[in-house]
């Protein structure tokens, strides 16, 4: 594929996407759009949407980080991460319902993340650096979402719809590093108080740490380093459950607290005056 067969694909997958999301109608999966297993056309589909997204007003947050879990890489053929962006209109506060019909195919997942207080500039960040740069961190539910009918996704495909990301809730905690180590930290979810997920510190890459330095370094190299007041979600700490209409999620992380959200049951047929 030339360069202008590639530009023409990268434009195409995003519209379909960028149509998805503002219809609520799943599409199909991209991958066939674009190389095959080429994550850096995928990267360049879902920065055109993210250029989209800052150019009509939207606040870039911060990143989030996706494949964590070995078993998933193996799962997509990959041996690492990727990352998605955070835009300030999808955190949702504990205790506003998400609504109806605001996303697709939802899932859960439990996460730590981290608020930055410096820049993070050096393609070779060390643990000290990350250390330093880190104010605080929280408890986070990252509500994942596929803009792709069924789930029916390839790493392409993921890379692409903003690594399937679609909203975040923080707990509203503040916890500094040197009180918790987070590679120990053990996760409990709950759907409607029945325990669906669990996980620790460890079964994100070895640690979050591990993973804010993978995220800290690959955007560095791209020449888009994380900030100051950047949010980081480092990754699932446990697999993810499925999210329905009237359903409420509770993560207890050891040492950073807990995390609530809710999805708005439908509105029921008025009984009249």
């Amino acid at each position: 594929m030339n360069a202008h067969d590639s530009a023409g694909a990268v434009a195409e997958a995003a519209a379909v996407l960028a149509e998805a999301a503002r219809t609520g109608v799943p599409c199909r999966p991209v991958r066939d759009l674009l190389p095959e297993a080429d994550s850096e056309a995928a990267y360049a589909v879902q920065r055109l949407n993210v250029e989209r997204g800052i150019a009509a007003g939207r606040r870039l947050a911060g990143r989030k980080i996706g494949l964590t879990s070995p078993a998933v890489q193996r799962q997509l053929g990959v041996d690492q991460p990727d990352f998605g962006a955070l835009f300030a209109d999808m955190a949702v506060p504990e205790g506003q319902p998400i609504a109806p019909g605001r996303l697709l195919q939802p899932k859960i997942e439990a996460e730590v993340a981290l608020v930055l207080g410096a820049d993070l500039p050096h393609r070779d960040p060390t643990v000290a650096d990350l250390l330093r740069a880190t104010a605080f961190a929280l408890p986070a539910l990252e509500v994942v979402d596929s803009r792709i009918a069924d789930w029916d996704i390839s790493i392409v495909d993921t890379v692409a719809d903003n690594a399937s990301c679609g909203l975040f809730v923080l707990g509203g905690t503040p916890v500094p590093l040197d009180r918790v180590e987070l590679r120990d930290v053990r996760m409990t979810l709950t759907r409607n108080g029945e325990t669906v997920s669990r996980g620790t510190g460890a079964d994100c890459l070895g640690s979050p740490l591990t993973a804010a330095l993978w995220l800290a370094a690959t955007l560095a190299g791209l020449g888009e380093p994380l900030r100051a007041g950047d949010i980081v979600l480092t990754g699932a700490l446990g697999p993810m459950a499925v999210a329905a209409e009237g359903d409420e999620f509770t993560a207890h992380i050891e040492g950073l607290g807990t995390v609530t959200t809710a999805f708005a049951a439908p509105a029921t047929e008025g009984t009249g005056a």
